[in-house]
């Protein structure tokens, strides 16, 4: 089972009263990391066609969703003019004013630069931001100030994967774990938050763009690592390997969807290599392949190909966005498809969906900027409201009329999304 980072910990605002619970979404995917959204007091449906905005505020491009916590929004973006430079940007989550900026020089060589991927961690009042090329920060959360920094690219020797490095930070007690395909077995890493020293390597495989997660197996903590030659499970603490399936890419490392876990089962999926289901062990610390199924190409897939979106189990099924958007639902003990809809995003090659579960419903933000409200079950996708939140750009991908790729997040019953133009923030409170 997924277990809590300790990154919630003093982070997650939780206001109780009779009707409505908020909190904050303080890392990739939601204070838990698993695409839950647990608050209450939302709206059923959109009023309009467009939804109303409470602010937008003028960023520059970047592929990282923002974080919010204690009252704070976290975005990084990239300029080119007068010279290449990556920033960690901070916003007042009511008003949009910016509270702090900080930038540093960075020259990319990687492909696909509109600006960093990863999502900014907040912990205990510091900010840690990840850039594309290795850019690692600590940030005084509320003012900016920088406690330290590491050029992880200059002290790993990184074999730089073609899109650069993608995966969040994960905080758990006093390391910072991230991903990012160093050489000498270094390609999982664990520093301390508090000094930025090493405390653990691991893998000597290639880094891929999966965010790492945490999850509970046999009473133990175990950091669940999808690269760009296998998934592993780690010792958090000490950095041993538990366990390690192989998965080699058949063109080269690809994988960018967080995995999922139900119960026993971890769930990946990647554009050309198909879906793979593990089963952990539940006596021991091991894990082995429970199914494995990919199409003869992109085109024909097999169980699900998706390239950017994380699927999610919904009770006892799988649900997720194929390699040209399609919706689909599969049996999770098997892969078997049990339908496909076409209706949710548009059909492109790597067309995306972000989901996010809320209570019995799905909250699905697409790669054209829409926001849609829905359930799903093995009868079918039920759509309920959907409106315009936020304009697609170009900066992303220029190979059809722009697309909204960063993943959204849902705090304090609004929703915050960015383009490669704007940050934008939108109430969702029902009353």
């Amino acid at each position: 089972m997924l277990r809590t980072p300790a990154i919630l910990t003093n982070l997650l605002i939780v206001l109780v009263t009779t009707a409505t619970i908020a909190d904050d979404w303080p890392q990739w995917r939601g204070p838990s990391r698993d695409g839950v959204w647990r608050e209450t007091g939302i709206i059923d449906q959109f009023p309009s066609e467009q939804l109303a905005l409470s602010w937008r505020v003028p960023i520059s491009s970047g592929y990282s969703g923002p974080t919010v916590a204690a009252g704070r929004v976290y975005v990084t973006d990239r300029l080119v003019e007068p010279r290449q430079v990556e920033r960690i940007l901070c916003f007042d989550a009511q008003s949009g004013t910016m509270l702090w900026s900080h930038e540093y020089d960075c020259e990319y060589s990687i492909s696909y630069e509109a600006g960093p991927r990863a999502s900014v961690s907040v912990d205990h009042g510091v900010a840690y931001a990840l850039g594309a090329m290795g850019h690692l920060h600590s940030l005084d959360a509320k003012t900016g100030k920088v406690l330290w920094k590491k050029d992880l690219n200059a002290d790993y020797k990184i074999r730089m994967p073609i899109w650069g490095i993608a995966a969040s930070p994960l905080i758990y007690d006093d390391h910072i774990i991230l991903q990012i395909g160093g050489s000498g077995n270094s390609c999982i890493i664990a520093l301390d938050k508090k000094t930025g020293a090493e405390r653990w390597s691991a893998l000597d495989d290639r880094a891929c763009y999966s965010a790492p997660i945490l999850v509970q197996q046999n009473s133990h903590d175990v950091v669940v690592c999808w690269t760009g030659d296998s998934v592993a499970g780690i010792d958090p603490s000490q950095g041993k390997v538990h366990w390690r399936i192989p998965w080699a890419p058949r063109n080269m490392p690809i994988g960018i969807s967080t995995p999922i876990v139900k119960g026993n089962q971890v769930f990946m999926t990647s554009f050309y290599d198909g879906s793979l289901m593990l089963k952990l062990s539940e006596t021991d610390l091991t894990a082995k392949k429970e199914w494995q199924r990919v199409g003869r190409d992109e085109k024909n897939t097999d169980a699900l190909q998706s390239i950017i979106s994380t699927p999610l189990f919904v009770e006892d099924h799988l649900y997720g966005v194929d390699s040209y958007g399609e919706l689909r639902c599969l049996d999770p003990d098997s892969g078997d498809r049990i339908w496909e809809d076409q209706t949710a995003t548009p059909r492109a090659r790597w067309s995306n969906i972000h989901f996010v579960t809320n209570a019995n419903r799905v909250w699905m933000f697409n790669e054209v900027g829409e926001l849609i409200i829905a359930t799903l079950s093995p009868q079918g996708f039920h759509e309920i409201s959907r409106a315009q939140l936020i304009d697609p750009t170009l900066a992303q991908l220029r190979q059809r009329n722009g697309v909204c790729w960063a993943h959204p997040a849902f705090a304090n019953r609004h929703i915050f999304v960015r383009n490669d133009k704007e940050l934008v923030c939108a109430n969702l409170a029902s009353e």
